[in-house]
């Protein structure tokens, strides 16, 4: 199984979009700091995950839900409580 997160920052208020097999190992890394691209929003949040069947599925998620870059998108999807599409 692998998982679709959406992080927001403590501090900035901005969102991350990633995929992993372990939300909570994940999570740790960009709240220590490991991931360049987050490191300078830390503290994050995990606001929501969603489970897909293989990596590959949620690879191709992540991928086009990032090219969406709509801050409105993304809150409803936190709103709503599951990740989807357009």
């Amino acid at each position: 199984m692998c998982y679709v997160y959406i992080l927001q920052s403590i501090k900035t208020g901005s969102y991350y979009i990633g995929s992993t097999i372990n939300t909570e190992n994940r999570l740790e890394k960009h709240n220590k700091g490991y991931v360049a691209s987050t490191k300078n929003g830390r503290p994050w949040d995990l606001k929501i995950s969603q489970k897909y069947q293989s990596i590959t599925q949620a690879k191709n998620i992540e991928y086009r839900l990032k090219r969406l870059k709509r801050r409105d998108y993304i809150e409803k999807m936190i709103k709503d409580g599951y990740i989807r599409m357009i």
